[in-house]
């Protein structure tokens, strides 16, 4: 991974403007309740440019006219923090790690100095003091301002000459293009994945309730050495399966419904994103096994659609349309229009680093992204909801599917859980 930032940090660095300074911050675990936080994890665009998992570190990329300027800021490790929480990374490994030289690292608590530096015609390490700051300005909520905005209140109070501009407009556009690297990193969380949904399919006929099944995913993942979820875990049987995220995962299960599982393991920050859709009895019903296919052959066929210069429209249009030909055949909806009752969602989404993955919509599929294909169908006044989702990497003649070996087919599926 140390390859893959470095090239990472290079092109952000060839998009920035000349005179311009980027900070991205690690950021750290947020307050929880009283004396308890969150588990930290890397703000995600500081994690793509650094491969660094640790917290309270900064990233300042410098771009003058002719030249260019990388500082790392970790922080120092002293008795109470070694005893108290453990000791930080060492400017070594964070070099080892990052590809950043140990030369160009200082310690967190030098941050204001070195920045001033920075801005000081006197004394700037770039001959010229920087006239546009970078921050990431991703925004939650229209309520909630950007995180980066007050971790930089000091550069935002005191350098009123800065023009601040929004690195996102770059990192999105970067992060969309998987190297090799990163799909590594993907198929070790989709391998999680796989052995998670093979020990739900052996473990659903001792079970009861939906969050055991949850506790059976998270174990096995995590023996297998993955983080944890990528996502909060959908487990929703029967009704539940018919709202889109369903997290609460309390139901009781009955042998006559269909579960469908969305989930995903994470592999050093990178996510995978899986639905399935199991029969708790072991066998699908005949109904259930007619609109499953439905579900499946949508999927399949629109993941035959993928390579590049198709467009999100053309794979929406065309899981939709194909979606509503095979429901008005078995008599499910009559007018077009119906099938918003029964489909209420997008075909797919990009994927990696965060599971809806930044990236840029608008633009046709390119080599190297990496999305997924979801379609669907939710019956409420049946209680059957069914998903299936794959991870696919678009190639430069077409597509791989990363999630093949997850297995799908009905078939399959009865034969497997009747071991």
């Amino acid at each position: 991974m140390k390859e893959h930032v470095m090239t990472a940090r290079r092109k952000l660095l060839e998009r920035m403007e000349d005179e311009s300074v980027a900070i991205l911050y690690a950021g750290h675990a947020p307050h929880r309740t009283t004396d308890q936080s969150y588990p930290f994890t890397p703000q995600r665009n500081f994690y793509y440019l650094t491969n660094l998992n640790e917290p309270n570190m900064i990233l300042m990329l410098l771009k003058g006219k002719n030249d260019s300027k990388t500082y790392l800021f970790v922080e120092e490790n002293t008795d109470l923090i070694i005893k108290w929480e453990g000791a930080r990374m060492e400017k070594e490994e964070a070099s080892k790690l990052s590809g950043i030289p140990v030369e160009d690292m200082r310690f967190t608590k030098d941050f204001d100095t070195v920045f001033n530096q920075v801005m000081n015609y006197a004394r700037s390490v770039m001959g010229v003091p920087p006239k546009t700051l970078y921050l990431d300005l991703y925004h939650v909520k229209p309520t909630e301002k950007p995180l980066a905005l007050s971790q930089a209140a000091f550069i935002l109070d005191n350098y009123k000459e800065l023009t601040v501009k929004a690195v996102n407009e770059h990192t999105s556009y970067l992060r969309m293009f998987k190297s090799k690297a990163e799909v590594n990193q993907i198929k070790k969380a989709l391998a999680h994945t796989k052995i998670g949904l093979e020990t739900l399919m052996e473990r659903i006929s001792a079970r009861t309730n939906e969050y055991q099944l949850q506790a059976d995913f998270m174990h096995a993942i995590t023996l297998e050495g993955s983080e944890g979820f990528a996502f909060d875990m959908i487990a929703a049987s029967g009704k539940n399966a018919t709202v889109l995220h369903y997290t609460e995962n309390r139901g009781k299960l009955t042998k006559k419904n269909l579960i469908l599982f969305d989930l995903g393991a994470l592999h050093e920050n990178y996510a995978s994103d899986i639905s399935r859709t199991y029969p708790l009895s072991g066998t699908f019903t005949k109904r259930q096994k007619e609109l499953y296919q439905i579900v499946l052959d949508v999927n399949k066929a629109t993941i035959e659609e993928i390579k590049p210069g198709v467009t999100w429209k053309h794979l929406n249009d065309f899981a939709k349309s194909m979606l509503i030909d095979k429901t008005k055949a078995i008599g499910l909806i009559k007018e077009d229009d119906e099938i918003g009752e029964l489909y209420y969602h997008s075909i797919g989404h990009f994927m990696g680093l965060d599971v809806h993955d930044v990236g840029h919509y608008h633009i046709p599929l390119e080599e190297g992204m990496v999305l997924t294909i979801e379609p669907g169908l939710y019956v409420k006044d049946e209680g059957i909801g069914i998903r299936i989702e794959d991870n696919i990497l678009v190639t430069k003649d077409g597509y791989v599917n990363l999630s093949k070996d997850i297995i799908k087919e009905v078939q399959d599926i009865e034969t497997y859980m009747k071991k």
